[in-house]
């Protein structure tokens, strides 16, 4: 896999809306934690429009994502939130610019889209991270600093404790994934999330119990669950369920696809829709110990 060149003070860095709207009063803490932290922040044309739920139309959305994947300047492309949308613009993409000039592509939820196309396609490393959306003030959380520890090159490893559900052993592979529903609609389009010989990260937000269970059957039948390294499950976060209960947990539903298999397995990583949400160098190579405790490090 490709890393593109860490940050350093001075650097330009872009923030477009690929997908939902969001307003400059949700961004600006973000903006001014930048700022302060040395780097020059470029915002997209449309950054801030609206087209009914879109941050704009595909369109312009597509246009200011475009740009900054040219601009050899910009060192690292920030979402501003996730939601829905990328998908409708990732085919009318050119990354021929990007290849030419990689650069971080940060951000998680609907963001996957752009984690699993750049590395089925061009192999190169991206950030799953929080995003200015979540940046609620200029001070850094957890989140924030190692979403900046990663940009700008220093080790982040992972350490916590080893959770009920959990399935012990070491693995090292590639780290690749993101939210689940975002890698189940992906199937059998050209931004299918390839798993061979990988560590998968899966996490997801306001499902029902049984969709979280036929997202799990699509990618074991689809092949996605069987020939993994490793499983790092995130946050499950807000899920639901109908009148007469699934009967399961996200996680025991989790569990049990991939009961048949040996590789490790952890639950509730820090790291998804949750107020901690670490990040998560994808398409780099990772070791996972899950033991008394559960231990992610990145190479």
């Amino acid at each position: 896999m490709i890393q593109p060149p860490f940050l350093k003070k001075g650097d330009k860095i872009a923030i477009v809306s690929p997908a939902r709207s969001i307003s400059f009063e949700e961004v600006h803490p973000a903006i001014r934690f930048f700022q302060r932290q040395g780097l020059e922040v470029v915002l997209g044309t449309h950054v801030f429009s609206k087209d009914n739920q879109f941050a704009g139309s595909d369109d312009q959305r597509r246009k200011d994502l475009q740009q900054m994947l040219d601009d050899p300047s910009i060192r690292a492309v920030i979402a501003a939130r996730g939601g829905y949308g990328t998908v409708r613009i990732i085919d009318r993409l050119d990354f021929t610019g990007f290849c030419r000039s990689p650069k971080w592509i940060v951000g998680y939820s609907d963001i996957t889209v752009l984690h699993s196309h750049i590395h089925r396609h061009f192999g190169i490393e991206t950030l799953h991270a929080t995003m200015p959306k979540n940046m609620v003030s200029e001070s850094p959380d957890d989140s924030v600093e190692t979403m900046m520890n990663a940009l700008f090159g220093y080790r982040i490893a992972y350490s916590y404790p080893k959770t009920a559900l959990s399935r012990e052993g070491i693995a090292e592979g590639i780290l690749t994934g993101g939210n689940l529903s975002i890698l189940c609609n992906l199937s059998g389009t050209p931004s299918e999330v390839d798993t061979a010989g990988k560590i998968l990260f899966l996490e997801d937000l306001d499902e029902h119990l049984y969709h979280i269970d036929r997202m799990m059957m699509n990618l074991k039948r689809a092949g996605k669950l069987s020939n993994l390294k490793g499983l790092i499950v995130g946050g499950m976060s807000r899920m639901n369920d109908n009148p007469i209960p699934f009967g399961q947990t996200a996680n025991e539903i989790i569990a049990a696809a991939v009961k048949e298999f040996r590789y490790p397995v952890c639950f509730d990583f820090p790291a998804g829709h949750m107020p901690q949400n670490l990040a998560l160098i994808l398409g780099r190579k990772v070791r996972l110990s899950v033991a008394k405790e559960t231990e992610l490090s990145f190479y």
